[in-house]
């Protein structure tokens, strides 16, 4: 539990009192803005699905969550309430675990070198670009030049949506939400920092352990993408993965190789997570395999 606190407490409170007096954070809103996860829930320390947990009543006083009627108390133990998960949440668990199996089985394309923050502002004014207040570490024609200088393949449809209308047609890829399971894959800095996104909605089923490992993932993954980005972040002390140079974009795919080894071990863990909340009250591997075969289609 104080580990739990330990990675993600801080982050969530900066988040709330940011929030509370209208300041914004470039690196780390995302985390919370664009992944929807509260910050509430994100402090609270909960075993997985089939773990218990030993308490004291100090215990259930230090953490009033835990008197939340969606756990049950024997004794000493407390676990979460199994009968409260839904069908739908079943589903998605298959549906994620399809997805987690899908990038464990695909290599890595480590070549995009974050070029999708570049495409996000490509061709756009400065009144245009979505962070106000931060100058860009190029001239919009010295940084247009740039992306249309190396091939954009960006597979991560999140990421492609925001690209400006004149980028989209420079990705090699255009990327649909149905095509998600095709196409991502485990070098992508937006689908490892997902990982946070899928175990955080099915929470609490996927206890608070491994959604705080996964959004100290996604901590480093935004870290990187900012500083790889085409904004100059020095003012707030981070310093620039130069992707306009060929030692830049050497960097930038080292600590990108980190950040996927990393996924990978996470990766696996969200899987055998999933794959046993698919199975939960049905003992079978049908809904693993309905996801694989809607996935096909």
């Amino acid at each position: 539990m104080r580990a739990h606190e330990a990675r993600v407490v801080a982050h969530a409170d900066a988040f709330v009192d940011r929030r509370s007096r209208g300041a914004k954070h470039p690196v780390h809103d995302f985390l919370f803005t664009y992944y929807s996860f509260a910050p509430a829930k994100l402090k609270q320390w909960v075993p997985p699905l089939g773990a218990s947990m030993e308490v004291v009543d100090d215990d259930l006083e230090n953490f009033p969550w835990l008197r939340s009627d969606r756990f049950i108390r024997e004794g000493n133990r407390l676990r979460i309430d199994e009968r409260r998960f839904t069908q739908r949440e079943r589903e998605f668990a298959a549906w994620v675990a399809m997805l987690c199996r899908r990038i464990l089985g695909r290599a890595g394309r480590f070549t995009c070198f974050g070029l999708h923050e570049w495409a996000m502002v490509y061709r756009q004014s400065a009144q245009q670009v979505r962070h106000q207040g931060y100058e860009l570490r190029l001239p919009p024609s010295e940084l247009a030049a740039f992306v249309e200088s190396l091939p954009v393949c960006c597979s991560h449809y999140d990421a492609f949506r925001f690209f400006t209308p004149e980028a989209r047609p420079l990705n090699s890829l255009q990327p649909t939400l149905d095509m998600r399971p095709d196409l991502e894959q485990s070098a992508c800095l937006h689908a490892n920092m997902d990982l946070y996104k899928w175990s955080s909605k099915l929470w609490p089923w996927t206890g608070a352990d491994l959604i705080g490992e996964c959004f100290e993932l996604a901590l480093a993954g935004r870290d990187l993408d900012m500083r790889a980005s085409p904004y100059d972040l020095g003012v707030m002390g981070y310093k620039p993965v130069k992707i306009e140079t060929a030692q830049g974009r050497a960097q930038y795919e080292q600590e990108q190789r980190e950040l996927a080894a990393r996924s990978a071990v996470l990766r696996q863990k969200l899987l055998v997570c999933c794959e046993s909340l698919a199975l939960v009250d049905h003992p079978s591997s049908d809904l693993l395999a309905q996801a694989d075969e809607r996935a096909l289609r």
